[in-house]
């Protein structure tokens, strides 16, 4: 029951890659999980922020959705990785680990395809992302040893996904656009760090998970302040 423990934590948060298992005798560094905590109370604020910001119904609601699926990844990460739970409860939060990553994406895109992006072109962005996530979402959490092939590129191109509109959406705030590049950056490279599990500096306290962890929160703020910006001055739906 130790050794699973032990090798529990390092397993889940991204459906880009297959860990394979930790060393048993691996020591749960002593960071995992507070990154994540600590973000959190920080999410709700930093939400209520943005909500009450935000110019017009649309872009309320639409800075909603982005709100709730960042406090869901935030919030089931630090409960998932600071506790040793129960086998049972392990694999639920683990499961909705995976799922997440799915919901963040389809929930930053939201604000971004709602308020700046033509109608037309917000409702198939919107479309794509949504129905990526939750083809994701049943690869990772029903067929959790779905190939690589099916649900890898399916992540890099939700993830992604700007890309198809940059043109539109640097039209519509250049300074947006920039952050959210910026923020998928992070998330990448958090990506690469945690597949590779390099660097690990200080083993047992502040390890290549924590790293991963911290470029999450600092995509996150970059994708915020993207959000705000547009939701001060929507360049659509600005009803």
């Amino acid at each position: 029951m130790k050794a699973d423990e032990d090798r529990g934590p390092d397993l889940p948060n991204i459906p880009l890659l297959d860990a394979s298992p930790a060393n048993p005798a691996e020591i749960k560094p002593t960071w995992r999980g507070w990154i994540h905590a600590g973000t959190f109370p920080v999410t709700i604020a930093a939400g209520i922020v943005l909500i009450t910001l935000a110019h017009g119904a649309p872009a309320k609601w639409s800075s909603a959705v982005f709100v709730l699926t960042s406090l869901l990844l935030f919030g089931n990460s630090a409960l998932y990785h600071r506790f040793n739970w129960k086998p049972r409860m392990k694999v639920l939060l683990k499961r909705i680990d995976h799922a997440n990553i799915f919901l963040l994406i389809a929930g930053t895109y939201t604000p971004l395809a709602v308020l700046a992006l033509p109608p037309s072109k917000g409702i198939l962005l919107l479309s794509l992302v949504w129905a990526g996530a939750l083809l994701g979402i049943a690869f990772r959490v029903f067929w959790i040893h779905a190939p690589r092939w099916l649900y890898v590129p399916l992540y890099l191109a939700l993830g992604w996904g700007a890309l198809m509109y940059v043109v539109d959406l640097l039209d519509a705030n250049v300074a947006m656009m920039v952050l959210v590049l910026v923020g998928g950056l992070f998330y990448s490279i958090g990506a690469v760090i945690y597949g590779i599990k390099k660097p690990n500096p200080v083993p047992g306290v502040f390890g290549f998970h924590e790293i991963f962890h911290t470029l999450t929160v600092l995509a996150f703020l970059c994708h915020w302040t993207a959000v705000l910006l547009i939701a001060l001055h929507p360049v659509y739906n600005a009803g």
